[in-house]
């Protein structure tokens, strides 16, 4: 009898064990929509508004675009659902050049991977994420079904468009380049030009993560301005279906940021130096 009841525990044990639910690693993917305000600078003002206008339709896929982050307690990714140009339907292969490629973040080890294209050269930039100070405010908004809460910071422009590039970039000397003067002294550092942040996060949603370079508030941030850019959440599933795989990308030429802005400085350098050969 004693046998028989030490049989029939076992039994139920495995039972148990065989149909215990096979418990899914917390993790989530939000959508977001970002529209940035189109700066025409002094030019514009000599323009009409349909030449504005036309501008505007012909800059519409870098001007508004499409993300999804997918995340899980420690790590996310973020990259651009791709978009046809807005007028010839191909893709934008000049802009491409300087958007963000796709972006992993690991929060737990400080960790920043990120994929990037220029001229055809794949680079894999490796460094560590932009440390951000958030005020904390009392501020609070409903973003859909989720009670959001504010936060602001002032964030190293450079830190936040170091993909991007600008032909002013290349006044400024470069980092291997001797920062003296002809006469060897020494050039003042420029004024760190900083960019305001306005976050709203998410306790409901209770991981570090963001989208882009944003991240380091106790929920979700489910909103975001900066400069001329917002970053607005559509949707959030939490644990889908199937099963999200989140890692780092691993193709690529290594290299952290500072070099990979000194890459694209030099090389559009060279190339605004033979136009301006083949000009003479």
């Amino acid at each position: 009898m004693k046998l028989l009841y030490i049989q029939l525990t076992l039994l139920a044990t495995l039972l148990l064990v065989s149909t215990k639910p096979n418990v899914q690693e917390f993790q989530g993917q939000a959508y977001y929509f970002s529209k940035s305000k189109m700066e025409l600078g002094s030019w514009g003002a000599r323009m009409s508004e349909a030449q504005k206008k036309q501008i505007q339709a012909r800059l519409k896929n870098r001007l508004e675009k499409t993300y999804v982050l997918s995340f899980n307690k420690s790590e996310s990714v973020f990259e651009e659902e791709a978009q046809l140009d807005a007028i010839s339907g191909a893709t934008d292969s000049w802009g491409s050049n300087f958007s963000r490629g796709e972006q992993y973040k690991n929060v737990k080890e400080n960790k920043l991977v990120q994929t990037q294209e220029f001229y055809g050269k794949k680079f894999l930039v490796k460094d560590k994420l932009q440390t951000i100070d958030w005020k904390m405010g009392s501020e609070s908004k409903q973003i859909g079904q989720y009670m959001c809460f504010k936060a602001t910071a002032l964030v190293p422009t450079a830190e936040l468009t170091w993909f991007d590039f600008s032909w002013s970039d290349l006044r400024r000397p470069t980092a291997t380049e001797k920062k003296t003067d002809s006469t060897n002294v020494e050039i003042k550092e420029p004024e760190i030009k900083m960019t305001e942040v306005e976050a709203w996060y998410t306790l409901q949603i209770p991981v570090s993560h963001g989208p882009a370079e944003y991240w380091g508030l106790p929920g979700l941030i489910l909103e975001v301005s900066a400069g001329d850019t917002t970053m607005l959440c559509s949707r959030v599933v939490i644990n889908p279906k199937e099963e999200i795989k989140i890692g780092a990308p691993d193709k690529g030429k290594e290299i952290n940021k500072s070099d990979y802005q000194t890459t694209v400085q030099t090389k559009m350098k060279e190339m605004m130096d033979n136009r301006g050969r083949r000009r003479n």
